[in-house]
């Protein structure tokens, strides 16, 4: 079972699953999978290619009569079946219905986020390293990803820290809260800061007016797939914390409480970040290499920048660390189970397909830049984000609506 302890003699798909010690702890791991990458990375850009407060809008709506309800039924299914992703539809499906086909596509789309999170997660290392080295001054987003072999070294270095995998309770539920509570802590402190630059009060105007001119078809359906992506729905990676809720905790409770602490990342994250974009002249609308541009430009202009940088990319760092950790588990988990391998053999195999399957990415913004990707966005980065959240986190959403509600279902 995923992060369980192995029982002698039992398969691992009927252990009994090891418990959190804490429900702080429960709901601080279960955030640190949803907080990551997609609020301080994603969001941001989304919402800044999106006209601003208008996305804004839209997006806390679908959080709200989407992604709450979707998370409570993900939870749902991991509590009931105990199981890995690749088993939870199987265990509990009614004789002769074929839901457990949903398995694979949860383990298709665990292996496609994979495909490009352990990237940017490599960039968030790169500007710790950085920034711990001085070197903060210089920094320059297109010069790093334009470089195969520096893309590709710190794609290693994510690959090797979560194969050496923690123990739950003793390893991984103690580091992530405390680097998590160290990150929000932080975030405000740069939020408050933002508030006071130059730029502030159109940052703002921008962030937070909704702009209703702006909102169409293409706006909503961001808003909707950035709803699923940064509460990682539809693809097991939330179930699996599911198995870890006790019966004596509602399931609405604590999914609102993980969104809440979800939604006020995201939220900071654009309180730092768009004041700082009318500041110093940053294009909102760039896209992915926004926080990479605008925040290196905050730090060099505070006291004690190179200090608060690089304290910012290591809790960061360990924010889509915690991401990465619950995906790689689903990953190796299904592994175990579909090939009898030992854990071991499963996370190496599938560390070094995970490393092969990063490669294109790594080598999409240098050696395969092709013209056909700019109708995604411009890299092999933009066509995997659209297929995951444009593709396979809302279909696999609306699997686990339809397998807990319908006759046929659960």
């Amino acid at each position: 079972a995923v992060f369980g302890k192995k029982k002698r003699g039992k398969s691992t798909t009927m252990e009994k699953r090891e418990q959190l010690g804490s429900r702080l702890g429960f709901i601080m791991i279960s955030a640190g999978c949803a907080i990551g990458c997609g609020n301080v990375w994603k969001f941001p850009w989304m919402c800044g290619q999106n006209g601003g407060g208008g996305f804004m809008l839209i997006y806390l709506i679908c959080l709200l009569i989407l992604g709450l309800p979707v998370m409570t039924m993900e939870f749902s299914v991991g509590r009931a079946a105990q199981a890995s992703p690749i088993h939870m539809y199987q265990k509990l499906e009614k004789p002769g219905c074929k839901w457990g086909i949903f398995g694979i596509a949860s383990l298709i789309g665990n292996i496609a986020l994979m495909a490009f999170y352990t990237v940017v997660c490599g960039w968030i290392i790169y500007y710790f390293v950085q920034f711990l080295r001085g070197k903060n001054g210089s920094l320059g987003f297109s010069a790093m990803i334009s470089s195969p072999s520096v893309n590709v070294f710190f794609l290693l270095v994510t690959v090797a820290f979560f194969i050496l995998s923690f123990n739950l309770q003793g390893g991984l539920e103690r580091v992530t809260k405390y680097m998590m509570s160290a990150l929000l802590v932080l975030m405000l402190a740069l939020a408050v800061h933002s508030l006071f630059l130059k730029g502030s009060g159109e940052g703002m105007t921008f962030y937070l007016k909704p702009d209703f001119s702006k909102i169409d078809g293409s706006v909503i359906v961001g808003a909707m797939n950035q709803a699923f992506f940064t509460l990682s729905l539809g693809i097991g990676a939330m179930a699996i914390f599911g198995s870890y809720i006790g019966k004596d905790h509602a399931l609405l409770g604590e999914s609102m409480n993980i969104a809440l602490l979800d939604t006020f990342v995201a939220i900071t994250s654009g309180l730092i970040i768009f004041p700082a974009c009318f500041t110093f002249n940053v294009d909102q609308t760039s896209g992915p290499s926004l926080i990479f541009i605008t925040l290196p430009n905050i730090f060099n202009h505070i006291p004690l920048g190179r200090l608060w940088g690089s304290l910012f990319f290591i809790f960061m760092s360990f924010a889509a660390f915690s991401t990465i950790l619950a995906v790689f588990e689903n990953i190796i988990s299904c592994g175990m189970e579909l090939t009898g391998w030992s854990r071991k053999k499963s996370s190496l195999v599938n560390a070094i397909a995970i490393i092969l399957l990063s490669l294109p990415c790594v080598l999409g913004y240098n050696v395969w830049s092709w013209d056909w990707l700019k109708v995604f966005g411009g890299a092999i980065l933009d066509l995997e984000d659209f297929l995951v959240s444009n593709i396979l986190l809302p279909l696999g959403s609306l699997v686990y609506l339809l397998f807990c509600v319908s006759k046929r279902g659960w």
